[in-house]
């Protein structure tokens, strides 16, 4: 089912991007500090969120 590397590392993707936006470890960023006038929670988020996109692009796009 999951013969190519190209679909080997979406599914790596995915496993991280559910690790990244779990509850257990989105409570880690919930703190009372803000980075460039955002609260860090949402700032996180984004973040993580870009990165996520950001790397699909990248493993979807690469030739093998």
């Amino acid at each position: 089912m999951f013969e190519g590397l190209r679909a080997q590392r979406l599914l790596a993707l995915f496993a991280l991007g559910w690790l990244l936006l779990n509850l257990p470890l989105l409570t880690l960023w919930d703190r009372d500090v803000t980075v460039f006038g955002l609260p860090l929670l949402p700032a996180a988020l984004f973040a993580g969120w870009a990165l996520l996109i950001a790397l699909a692009g990248w493993v979807a796009e690469r030739g093998d």
